[in-house]
């Protein structure tokens, strides 16, 4: 138990110092202590109404999302500063007068409830849109405040796009709309409370909730310890530990940015002590983190979005992501390993990690993530099987003192999940915005349409246009909004070449997510910048390379359905698996410079033609791409052979000539 103990010192320190460089979160404001006090008991009612209401006490969907969003803006109003230049203690007169109208809002739609719902879309009175007005230009705002310009900005030209219509040309053309008509249709079910506010005010608040749990009964940093005591040793050993821990903390954590700043304060630190340059440091992480929102069973808000728009149930899009988001760490891995080996590093010494065993002992500190995959793939409900899965991180932290939960970190993780929900509310809410207005001008149609004429009849040419649609809608946006968005203009259109609806859902979806990863704006490997010291820029273009593979696996899952377990043919999952693996395991290799040894060009090429071969899932390309891998290895394995005879006759020629 001492060298746990010890092993958290170290870290903590490591950590400490990581948070020194890094502002995550730079944007909130320090509140005095009477603020500090209102704002703590505000989260801890905001998040126990959810809680109470998902479990005992429906309430009509309207009131329950437009309370979500004005309550959880006025909290927002408390924490985020208007701009980084105003000041950063207190709450200023404007901001109480926002956070009151944005209650007002909720006020009037719970007052006039019943009008709302005849006349939103038909025939809005006055007050409807001076109040949708108000209420969109809040979520306008805080959004601003908690996610960057970038959303807002794509939101208020798709605003502008309903009044400029009539003079837009070919398939952007319609015949415009009013402005009454629009704020209030935007400041509906139909917009801002629709599909993406009904995500965040159920799966998203209850899962980060339940992280919270896991976070502050500290059973998370468990996820942590098992993963150094497993990798920690092994050579560029912080490097895999990143990679597992990621993947374990992205189950319960679902946002890129987040995972960064939870697990890269530890990992990135000690990835620079063994010897991997910061850049490089903070490019693996990101990479990793990046991959927790592919992981399942929470796999982000975009997959809670998925189950909303195309009615597949949750549990089938858990069960259908488990390949390729495995496929997606296997690669990290693999690159990770291989730079390490070109590198020649070492791993963290033993008695400075926490001891298998001891992770064995307390294995039950796993259950409540064991529990919450259980119920989902029993068939119960989402929420259900997410408060079970917090229940029992409630239950688990009381087996060990140290865990222990009592009132008053229960009452820290209600506070904690209300602030972690924040800025995805604001995102959801946001991105019903452009829903609505895609919705309401069917540009989504039109817009699906014209790819189909560009692309023809090739199935190859419309995923092309989708990937690079997902990942520049992603570019400075939350991945859960760039989905939400791609899946409405999108996804409609792969639909309508005769790809399923999971298939084309998660192609999209998985874009959107390695879109945090891609130059030039890559938020989670900002995020990791900013925590090693690393220039931004340059940090995004090696995360870009290490998660390389991610750009494959869609491909791959869209050749070969069986890697979302889709039908019941074993043997071809396995053998697509296979292939699959052995297909990432040659990319990183050509990637890294490294297979059986170092790389020169012409083997890497050679290496990359056979990983992409490998994607095609046919036998025939199956077959050359492993043939091209064993000629390399044999390439490489003659190339060593003749080195250590050429050495063996260096060594020995002295030895005759003194003879």
């Amino acid at each position: 138990m001492s060298e746990s103990k010890d092993f958290h010192a170290a870290l903590a320190e490591e950590a400490a110092r990581a948070a020194e460089q890094a502002e995550i979160g730079g944007n909130t404001r320090q509140l005095r202590a009477w603020e500090r006090h209102l704002f703590f008991w505000a989260c801890v009612l905001f998040t126990s109404f959810h809680l109470w209401s998902l479990n005992f006490y429906p309430l009509d969907p309207l009131i329950y999302r437009s309370a979500h969003v004005s309550f959880g803006g006025a909290i927002g109003f408390m924490l985020y500063r208007f701009g980084s230049r105003t000041a950063r203690e207190g709450i200023p007169a404007y901001d109480w007068l926002l956070a009151l109208l944005s209650i007002l809002c909720f006020v009037y739609i719970m007052v006039e409830l019943d009008g709302l719902l005849f006349r939103t879309g038909a025939a809005p009175i006055p007050m409807d849109v001076a109040v949708g007005v108000t209420g969109t230009l809040l979520v306008l705002d805080l959004t601003r405040r908690c996610a960057g310009l970038a959303l807002p900005i794509i939101a208020i030209l798709f605003l502008l796009y309903c009044v400029v219509g009539p003079w837009m040309p070919g398939v952007l053309h319609h015949k415009g709309i009013e402005l009454s008509f629009l704020f209030s249709y935007v400041y509906s079910m139909e917009g801002v409370f629709g599909p993406t506010t009904a995500v965040s005010s159920t799966y998203i608040i209850l899962f980060i909730t339940f992280a919270a749990f896991l976070q502050v009964s500290k059973v998370g940093d468990y996820f942590i310890d098992f993963a150094f005591a497993l990798a920690g040793r092994r050579r560029g050993g912080p490097a895999k530990v990143a990679v597992i821990s990621s993947a374990l903390m992205g189950t319960i954590n679902g946002t890129s940015a987040g995972n960064v700043a939870a697990t890269g304060t530890f990992t990135i630190p000690l990835m620079k002590k063994v010897g991997y340059p910061p850049r490089s440091a903070a490019a693996i992480e990101a990479a990793a983190s990046t991959g927790g929102q592919l992981m399942p069973p929470v796999m982000g808000a975009g997959a809670f979005i998925m189950a909303e728009i195309t009615g597949v149930k949750y549990a089938e899009i858990m069960v259908a992501a488990v390949l390729p988001s495995l496929l997606y760490f296997l690669a990290v891995y693999f690159m990770v390993d291989n730079e390490s080996k070109r590198l020649n590093m070492s791993g963290l010494p033993a008695d400075e990690l926490p001891q298998i065993d001891d992770m064995m002992r307390r294995a039950y500190l796993f259950a409540p993530l064991i529990i919450l995959i259980g119920g989902l793939v029993s068939g119960y409900s989402v929420i259900r099987a997410g408060t079970l899965g917090l229940i029992s991180a409630l239950i688990v932290s009381w087996l060990h003192a140290e865990t222990r939960m009592g009132p008053k970190r229960i009452l820290d993780a209600l506070h904690l999940g209300a602030k972690g929900t924040i800025q995805l509310m604001a995102v959801c809410a946001c991105a019903g915005i452009i829903v609505g207005v895609i919705g309401l001008t069917g540009v989504g149609l039109r817009f699906s349409s014209m790819i189909l004429a560009i692309a023809g009849d090739s199935q190859f040419l419309a995923l092309v246009f989708a990937m690079l649609i997902a990942i520049l809608l992603g570019m400075g946006m939350p991945t859960t909004a760039a989905y939400a968005v791609a899946a409405s203009v999108v996804a409609p259109g792969l639909i309508k070449l005769g790809i399923s609806p999971l298939v084309a859902h998660m192609f999209v979806f998985y874009y959107a997510v390695i879109s945090a990863i891609t130059p030039p704006v890559a938020l989670a490997a900002y995020a990791g910048a900013a925590i090693a010291g690393s220039d931004p820029m340059r940090t995004s273009v090696t995360s870009f390379v290490y998660g390389m593979a991610a750009f494959l696996v869609p491909f791959m899952f869209f050749y070969s359905p069986s890697l979302l377990l889709q039908g019941d043919d074993w043997v071809k999952i396995g053998h697509y698996a296979v292939t699959a693996i052995i297909g990432v395991y040659l990319l990183a290799g050509a990637l890294q410079k490294w297979f059986l040894g170092p790389l020169a060009l012409l083997p890497r090429l050679l290496l990359l033609t056979g990983s992409v071969l490998l994607v095609a899932g046919g036998l025939m390309t199956d077959l050359l791409g492993v043939a091209l891998a064993v000629a390399v290895a044999a390439w490489q394995l003659r190339a060593r052979q003749k080195a250590h005879a050429s050495a063996a006759t260096h060594l020995s020629t002295p030895r005759s000539a003194a003879e």
